[in-house]
């Protein structure tokens, strides 16, 4: 896998840090994922990176970062809150979308569970959420506080002790997870939701899970973390986690489709000796389909088309210009010329049949296809010269030159 460090401004203006797990080469990126860690934690937390490498083992491209205030980013944890941190959540999003590809796939760890289920719902290219220990609403973590609530409301800051390390908090942070206290807002999630929780989590009780699970709407589904402690310390659980959450996602984003499929559905099944057209519109767009591959065919936008593929006579041209490439290329290797590069261009119209000597009715039109060969390489004239007319050999040209018989059947429903 390869990391990447990746920096980007939030809405206050500050540089949040992060990391941008890749790929290895071999494999190539399906999706990209954003990360949101635990309250008080950072990107570099094991549960984070371990979940984050495994996944883009997988295909999947995962950024996780630094909230305002902890780990490499800028800014004063004081003052931060929930909101805040929804907020870096949705400029991560953004940057994500400038400089690669907008997230798919929001993945929360314990409150930053929370955090995505709040960011979700704005966030147009999120088609799946994934909390992991996480509490239904913020104010869960309102009980850290507990001891230095007190002393907030009378300083309007305290120092407080969580996970072994000291924070100051402000009483805006308070007042601010107040206002996150109803898991309601979760049936407007409307995206697949996977929940990962452990029965002994310490931290966060199972109960919350359940709230979660509750309050959101289907499609949802419920993985039980046995024996995972509350930070996924150990390598085992994280690595579950990834491969469940992968093979979870896939259903939903698609992954090992190609895209045409995750457009347009699965492909039909068709013979290998034939090819197969379906309506995907009721004007001009239509699913091309042979044994192994999916294509479109569509009109241009200004004879009222979508202009999502090809037109009928641009794929024609199409064939004319692979088959003719094809067959230049396999020539030139069998006689070892130096030929280079091929590129073959075509054109199609239609001219009066006057133009033609042989036509009898000089007032009809007849179909003319120019064919424009640039072929690159130290080659002799004689050599370039064999290179067109061997092009005239090419199995659709002779095909299109032949007499065509074209027999309809037409089929019964049932058949």
């Amino acid at each position: 896998m390869k990391r990447i460090k990746y920096e980007f401004p939030n809405a206050d203006g500050h540089t949040l840090a992060g990391l941008l797990e890749v790929p290895p080469p071999n494999v190539s990126i399906a999706r990209y994922a954003l990360f949101a860690h635990c309250f008080t934690c950072g990107k570099d937390i094991a549960a984070a990176s371990r979940i984050s490498r495994a996944m883009a083992a997988r295909g999947i491209a995962v950024l996780r970062f630094d909230f305002t205030g902890l780990g490499n980013s800028d800014g004063d944890f004081a003052n931060t809150n929930f909101s805040s941190n929804v907020a870096d959540l949705l400029a991560a999003a953004q940057a994500l979308s400038r400089d690669y590809q907008a997230p798919s796939l929001l993945i929360g760890h314990s409150l930053g569970g929370a955090a995505v289920l709040a960011a979700a719902p704005q966030l147009a290219s999120v088609e799946a959420v994934v909390t992991i220990g996480s509490p239904a609403t913020a104010k869960h973590v309102g009980h850290l506080f507990a001891s230095a609530r007190d002393q907030v409301r009378a300083r309007g800051e305290a120092d407080v002790k969580i996970g072994g390390r000291q924070f100051r908090v402000k009483q805006q942070l308070l007042d601010d997870l107040d206002n996150y206290a109803d898991a309601a807002h979760l049936r407007e999630l409307r995206r697949p939701l996977l929940v990962f929780h452990s029965p002994i989590d310490e931290v966060v009780s199972i109960d919350e899970a359940a709230k979660i699970y509750q309050a959101a709407l289907h499609p949802k589904s419920f993985v039980s973390l046995d024996q995972a402690d509350h930070l996924l310390s150990k390598r085992e659980d994280a690595e579950y986690v990834a491969e469940t959450l992968v093979a979870w996602a896939s259903r939903y984003l698609g992954i090992g489709r190609t895209g045409f499929e995750r457009n347009y559905g699965t492909a039909p099944t068709v013979a290998a000796d034939e090819v197969l057209i379906t309506e995907l519109d009721k004007k001009f767009l239509r699913g091309l389909y042979s044994e192994h591959h999916q294509l479109l065919s569509d009109e241009p936008k200004n004879v009222g088309g979508t202009d999502l593929g090809p037109s009928p006579y641009e794929l024609l041209l199409m064939a004319l210009g692979s088959c003719t490439s094809m067959t230049l290329r396999m020539y030139a290797n069998h006689k070892q010329l130096a030929l280079d590069e091929i590129e073959v261009r075509l054109r199609h119209d239609r001219i009066h049949a006057d133009d033609c000597n042989n036509c009898e009715d000089g007032s009809r039109k007849i179909d003319r296809i120019r064919r424009e060969l640039k072929l690159t390489g130290d080659m002799s004239d004689t050599q370039r010269d064999r290179l067109t007319e061997i092009a005239d050999r090419c199995p659709v040209h002779r095909t299109l030159e032949n007499d065509i018989r074209i027999e309809t059947r037409l089929l019964t429903e049932q058949e």
